[in-house]
């Protein structure tokens, strides 16, 4: 019990440091419009286990980070189960080596036990007395996707323990009635005992038999006895009937309960291609019996329906804020996520303006993570979705034809392989990969292939209904698309402009500045441009053009920015463009210092662009809690840049608009993540081992060799590489994002020239 006492103040003294950082999160509720919940009031955040999505459920930490990071009127959720010797315990799965590390403590301890007609094995809280368990086993993450260096840093909570934070409202569930009465323990009679010292606002159970029972026997005044549905094929215990058959008798369920809590698909069905079917007449039905309606199964890091775009404030929002109902409340395992989309995005807090001086939305090839990038369709996202500036990486056809998309190899943003895989090559000053470049295909051939949207990862699909939709755009096409949408400017993105000029006699430079003169954007202020590289020498063709913003991008990876390079810099840059890793360092997906290299930059009078953002929980450091909206706000209120490039700038715009950043007083603070503070609250002993520091930019990394003249070159045939090298930027490479290795390029060329 010592040791446990002194872990727990070690985590208390960490908690308040955390806490301490983030005052102000909770904050007056401000006067909103009515609802279309049941009683008309703001939904509910209810909290599975406190924050469980980053800590270990029901442990101190998430139970208070909960509390420290939602909306004031949180409620924490406490699934019960009874030990030996009666004390109730909160964890959701009746099998504790889901949860804990009691398989090793009780390595002899596996039962296999009937729980509700389905054996079971595992180690049950049943066959052991709260001392066994307190002082003896450690609470896990139950989700091996979630952070594990919070393991056995808490024991397992009691109800009381829960209590005893007073939380704002407390909804304790009674899951497992019937295996219990097995057991000879009353979860009835420990209710009515827990009732009395401690209060419960909630009180739910998916068994008929508990909630008539406990009718009589709670002040329903101060406890709501809510009817919780399982799968819709599950048999409830006492009825013997399936969930989905007691859900056509919502009036019998009045009778007993004053709410149901339901898995979200019963409300809106995700269909098998995962795109969302048509939503339920639940919530209006069990409206109109009284009932109030709660979902259950939120959570960040599931990947959910593509309606969302991977960011889950949409969800939330789709449940909340649809104008046709709203459910009373949703069960998450993410509540400052519930908390951000309740108080700042749903029921029409989306509509202000942004303030002046926000950062710059611009995209990454449009809306690329909605529609496959640089195709019109991407660039309409983008400009419906509320982007700054949309962007045109410029690429050269053979024939001389400016285009945009996102690299001059074909094989990841096109059709091209299955069409034109025996014109694959390797061209070293571009890609360590074989690929299929624009270079080597005329215009007509290029506009035969189809669109390919991208991926982060096999499993991160986006929207596959629109894989290959749009139509690549021409860099005259994409400038007349942005003077029709008066959006506020342009980047135009220009690559491997030295070998182009030296090795295709393909002049890039000079096929942006006609482009841009013929489409007047050299002679207007109205909109701004942004000539964006990788080559100094690139940018210095366009100092004759004082309305233009030069911005030079810079692969690698730094640790900061000293002054000699900066100054460097500024003979050629009004701005720069860096990696999220040069802001903020990420180690073991745990954020640990914040650079000094904006500052650095700003300091000099030169702007400062961070990409590339994406919304996929996968790409998010633990302390963006999974939530790309955390991500925004810790680069643009955190470490201040001027600009975020994003491939989902709806997500982007969603948060500069929303009044949680451009009011006084704010209904919910979305706050930026501290560098390390999370780390922090690990012990040193389970901390990953440091990283080697990012090097800092040397003056040799900023200056390229002037361009080479454009070559007079005759030859039509198929691009072949030899040994030399046309002088390239000193920066790295733009490394294609290549859905296929190079091991698989060479198994396709072979099978074609055995074809042939």
């Amino acid at each position: 019990m010592q040791a446990h006492q002194k872990k727990m103040i070690r985590i208390l003294l960490l908690i308040s440091v955390l806490i301490h950082s983030t005052l102000g999160q909770k904050l007056s509720e401000a006067p909103s419009q009515k609802w279309l919940t049941l009683n008309g009031e703001r939904p509910l955040v209810i909290a599975r286990g406190g924050f469980s999505g980053l800590f270990p459920e029901s442990s101190s930490f998430a139970n208070q980070m909960a509390q420290t990071l939602s909306l004031p009127d949180t409620v924490l959720f406490c699934n019960l189960q009874l030990t030996k010797d009666g004390i109730g315990i909160c964890l959701s799965d009746i099998r504790l080596d889901n949860s804990t590390n009691i398989a090793t403590v009780y390595p002899k301890g596996q039962k296999t036990y009937d729980v509700n007609g389905k054996q079971v094995d595992g180690w049950f809280a049943v066959d052991y007395t709260i001392d066994q368990l307190f002082n003896n086993v450690s609470l896990t993450q139950g989700i091996l996707s979630r952070p594990s260096l919070f393991d056995l840093q808490s024991p397992i909570s009691a109800v009381e323990d829960v209590t005893g934070i007073k939380p704002a409202q407390f909804w304790l569930n009674v899951q497992y009635d019937s295996f219990n009465t097995q057991h000879n323990h009353s979860p009835a009679s420990y209710v009515q005992k827990a009732i009395r010292l401690m209060g419960i606002n909630y009180l739910s159970s998916p068994e008929i038999g508990f909630l008539k029972s406990m009718a009589g026997k709670v002040n329903k005044a101060k406890t709501k006895l809510v009817f919780q549905f399982l799968g819709a094929d599950e048999i409830e215990p006492t009825s013997k009937k399936k969930y989905s058959l007691l859900l056509q008798d919502l009036a019998s369920i009045k009778s007993f309960a004053s709410g149901i809590l339901v898995p979200k698909e019963y409300i809106w069905p995700v269909q098998a291609n995962k795109y969302l079917g048509t939503p339920t007449t639940l919530v209006s039905d069990a409206h109109k019996q009284g009932l109030e309606v709660y979902a259950s199964g939120f959570a960040n890091d599931l990947v959910a329906s593509y309606n969302y775009s991977y960011d889950p404030t949409n969800e939330y929002i789709q449940f909340v804020d649809n104008s046709a109902f709203s459910v009373d409340g949703v069960l998450t395992d993410f509540p400052p996520t519930a908390s951000e989309a309740i108080g700042c995005f749903a029921n029409k807090k989306n509509v202000s303006k942004p303030i002046k001086g926000k950062a710059l939305i611009i995209t990454k090839d449009g809306a690329s993570g909605i529609y496959p990038g640089s195709t019109d369709l991407a660039y309409q996202q983008a400009v419906d979705d509320g982007a700054d500036i949309i962007d045109c990486s410029v690429q050269m056809s053979k024939d001389g034809v400016a285009f945009c998309l996102d690299t001059a190899d074909l094989v990841g943003d096109t059709t091209a392989m299955t069409t034109f895989m025996s014109r694959s090559t390797t061209v070293p000053e571009i890609q360590p990969k074989a690929g299929v470049f624009s270079f080597d295909l005329t215009w007509s051939e290029i506009q035969t292939l189809k669109p390919q949207i991208a991926s982060v990862y096999q499993d991160f699909q986006r929207n596959p209904a629109y894989k290959n939709a749009g139509k690549f755009t021409s860099l005259p096409e994409f400038l007349d698309l942005a003077k029709t949408k008066a959006v506020s400017g342009v980047l135009i993105n220009i690559q491997n402009a030295a070998y182009l000029a030296s090795k295709k006699g393909l002049d890039i430079v000079g096929a942006v500045t006609t482009a841009l003169s013929n489409a007047t954007f050299d002679k207007q202020s109205t909109q701004q441009v942004l000539i964006q590289s990788d080559d100094t020498s690139v940018l210095s063709k366009f100092m004759n053009v004082p309305t233009y913003k030069r911005v030079l991008s810079i692969e690698d990876k730094i640790g900061d920015a000293p002054k000699q390079p900066v100054q460097e810099i500024k003979k050629f840059a009004d701005a720069v463009a860096i990696s999220r890793a040069s802001i903020i360092q990420i180690n073991e997906y745990f954020t640990t210092a914040l650079t000094n290299v904006v500052g650095e930059f700003q300091k000099a009078n030169i702007s400062v662009y961070v990409y590339v953002l994406k919304n996929e929980y996968i790409t998010l450091a633990f302390d963006y809690f999974s939530d790309p909206i955390v991500e925004i706000a810790t680069f643009v209120e955190g470490a201040g840049v001027d600009g975020i490039i994003t491939e989902y700038p709806g997500t982007a715009s969603k948060y500069m608009k929303s009044p949680c950043t451009n009011t006084d007083k704010p209904e919910y603070n979305i706050l930026p993540a501290q560098a390390g503070s999370l780390l922090s609250l690990v012990p040193r002993e389970a901390q990953p081992p440091a990283e080697t520091p990012l090097p800092p930019l040397q003056v040799s990394d900023v200056v390229d060799p002037p361009l080479p003249p454009v070559a007079n070159i005759t030859d039509a045939a198929p691009s072949t590489v030899n040994g030399a090298e046309a002088p390239g930027s000193s920066a790295l490479a733009n490394v294609a994002s290549v859905s296929l290795s190079m091991v698989s390029i060479i198994v396709l060329a072979l099978i074609f020239s055995i074809g042939h």
